[in-house]
């Protein structure tokens, strides 16, 4: 007979079987799928590490008292939300966006939910549906309150794809650059576009912009089911996966979630990984190859809907997965390949006109990684709102980067059985040498570096307090019994990451919210420029200031598009020196039916202005340099713009 177990052997937990062939939750991808035989264990197999699942990270006080009802805080601060957006008024926008413009009960709201969370989360007795409702909770109020409190969608990326979407519609197929110009890009990658366009057929609606407003929640809520797959890859400890969540929501300020490709590929580039690893690897492998090619298969349609929808996300998925070779208990080259692939099989066809002419400015800015951080012109924001707002968000994801720092150094236990999350977060740093995006690929590199970083921001933000158990019940919490914490650090231990939470809770209303000024777009606004593309011939030309405006493409099969803010910075100062004779001469070329305009909005101004174009006042006088010149006549106007059209004839210009 075996003698009874001493206290240390029983502080060193059993490596728990794979269940149903999958990753057994606390087990990690080192132990799943190992033989049961004790024999084969001995011979072949070193002896099990101790298995730390990490429940310990948050302690249980003796005669602590958890709230009553965990659902009282979140039904509190819904109803706090509710009051604020019925009494937000956004009809004038300064330039915080609607920092400013959001009532009181909703910063009050946030601070209750976050509360409540905290306070939820931590109590092991909570079931983890209450964490769940919370984090749904958050997201309602992050995302849905836009939707709500603007009566029209925001953002002229979204419209500009909703006229995508229209194009595919009316034309019925796809087309190449000699039709549509730069706008074939588009149909070189038409996943997501032709998905809408048969959402919008199948839900019998006029257009994408009846629920395009909704679709930051709706790509959101997408997300979570693969990051809690990722997360529960690693811990069993419900605290850490789900204070992870919550602030991988609160930190996704970088605004990819609206209607566009890149929403729908970065979800799915989670659930590639979140497939990886769990059913990927050095375990997956001692489960049998039927099995195996049954994900093959899964991750294989991912990844097709990947490539054909979107030019950046399959790059970073492809690093991604190389980085997970890096690791022997992920090293499963098939993924890796299967993406490589594809990725290489539709830029070598269907992409190759685009990627034929964009090239030579791709290989120049490989390496030059100054360049390819540095915001260039019309890109830098200017005031006091849009400076303060966009240093929210730096700090927003600077905190959470140095947070996750600190969660790699103080916890080893998680640094070692996480390191392949690890290695996903690193992977996309050395995109920012290899291409300037648009100016945009420090942001995107942050977007994809999300998952992993709020995993580890989390551990770090989790009071870690470990001792052995040398009693019966040590098996109860995976070999480890939590201390209790008094005093000081008790103290500590509560109050200090409550207060991260709700500052970085705080901080994503100004960091997503903050250039809401550029991106809302008045009814009276939308109405003027859908009455220019009703009225305007085929083959017309409207000239405006830049793109900031709804359906800045509306119809941009029939009717061209000339942005003057875009031009060489010597042309926009003739301009603005002689604002009407030189938009005349620009406008001159266009030959009957069709009409040439000039449209100044609302939007147009508070890009200009808030991104260091031109000022107000000098817009103001190229509007009033148009309006006095006899080769303009007005055509419509109202509270968010004006609209011009260029005279056949007519005298000298002012």
């Amino acid at each position: 007979m075996r003698p009874p177990a001493t206290p240390k052997e029983r502080a060193t937990p059993e490596p728990t079987p794979a269940r149903d062939g999958a990753d057994a939750p606390g087990s990690g991808p080192e132990t799943a799928g190992q033989s049961s035989s004790p024999a084969s264990q001995e011979s072949s197999s070193p002896a099990p590490e101790p298995v730390t699942d990490l429940s310990d990270l948050a302690p249980v006080w003796p005669g602590r008292r958890a709230l009553a009802w965990p659902g009282l805080p979140l039904l509190a601060a819904l109803a706090l939300w509710a009051y604020a957006v019925r009494h937000t008024d956004v009809s004038r926008l300064d330039d915080y966006g609607l920092v400013t413009a959001l009532h009181p009960a909703f910063w009050a709201g946030l601070a209750v939910l976050t509360a409540g969370f905290w306070w939820t989360v931590r109590d092991p007795r909570r079931p983890g549906a209450w964490a769940a409702a919370y984090v749904v909770g958050l997201l309602v109020m992050e995302r849905a309150t836009q939707a709500l409190v603007y009566p029209t969608p925001l953002y002229a990326w979204a419209w500009k794809h909703d006229a995508v979407v229209d194009h595919l519609l009316s034309a019925g197929g796809l087309q190449t650059a000699d039709q549509v110009g730069d706008m074939a890009v588009y149909d070189q990658w038409p996943g997501f576009f032709a998905a809408q366009a048969a959402l919008v057929r199948l839900l019998g609606v006029e257009s994408a912009t009846m629920f395009m407003a909704w679709w930051p929640l709706a790509s959101s809520l997408m997300l979570l089911l693969p990051l809690l797959l990722i997360y529960r890859t690693f811990t069993e400890d419900r605290r850490l996966i789900w204070t992870a969540v919550w602030l991988f929501c609160v930190a996704n300020w970088v605004g990819q979630d609206y209607f566009s490709p890149q929403s729908v590929a970065y979800a799915l580039h989670v659930g590639v990984l979140a497939v990886v690893l769990r059913r990927f690897g050095r375990s997956a492998v001692r489960r049998g190859r039927p099995r195996q090619a049954v994900w093959t298969v899964v991750i294989t349609v991912m990844i097709v809907a990947i490539v054909i929808s979107h030019q950046l996300t399959p790059g970073m998925l492809a690093v991604c997965l190389l980085a997970l070779c890096l690791s022997r208990r992920h090293r499963d080259w098939v993924p890796v390949v299967t993406t490589v692939v594809i990725f290489l099989a539709w830029c070598l066809t269907a992409a190759l006109p685009f990627l034929s002419a964009a090239m030579p400015d791709m290989i120049r800015s490989v390496g030059d990684i100054g360049a390819n951080v540095e915001t260039g012109y019309g890109t830098t924001p200017t005031g006091t709102g849009a400076v303060a707002t966009s240093w929210a968000a730096r700090l927003l994801s600077g905190s959470v980067l140095l947070l996750a720092a600190l969660g790699v150094l103080r916890r080893r236990a998680l640094r070692h059985r996480a390191r392949p999350l690890l290695l996903v977060a690193a992977a996309p740093l050395p995109m920012v040498a290899a291409s300037s995006y648009g100016s945009e690929m420090i942001f995107r590199v942050l977007l994809f570096m999300l998952p992993g970083a709020a995993f580890f921001a989390a551990a770090a933000l989790l009071p870690e307090v470990r001792t052995p158990a040398a009693d019966a019940t040590a098996g109860e919490t995976g070999g480890f019994r939590p201390a209790p914490v008094q005093g000081r650090r008790r103290g500590i231990a509560t109050w200090v990451p409550l207060g991260a939470l709700l500052l970085g809770t705080l901080a994503f209303v100004p960091a997503y919210s903050g250039k809401d000024r550029i991106n809302y777009f008045p009814p009276q606004e939308v109405a003027l420029v859908r009455q220019l593309l009703d009225q305007a011939p085929d083959g017309s030309l409207v000239v405006a200031a830049n793109r900031n405006y709804p359906m800045a493409y509306g119809s941009y099969g029939s009717i061209d598009h000339y942005w003057f803010l875009d031009d060489a910075r010597g042309h926009v100062d003739r301009i603005v020196r002689s604002p009407a004779a030189t938009l005349a001469g620009d406008m001159a070329g266009v030959e009957r039916p069709a009409r040439a305009y000039f449209l100044l909005t609302q939007g147009q101004m508070a890009d200009s202005e808030m991104n260091g174009q031109l000022t107000g006042a000098q817009l103001d006088r190229v509007r009033r340099s148009v309006a006095a010149s006899p080769r303009f006549r007005l055509v419509a106007a109202n509270d968010a713009g004006w609209l011009y059209e260029l005279r056949r004839t007519g005298g000298a210009e002012r």
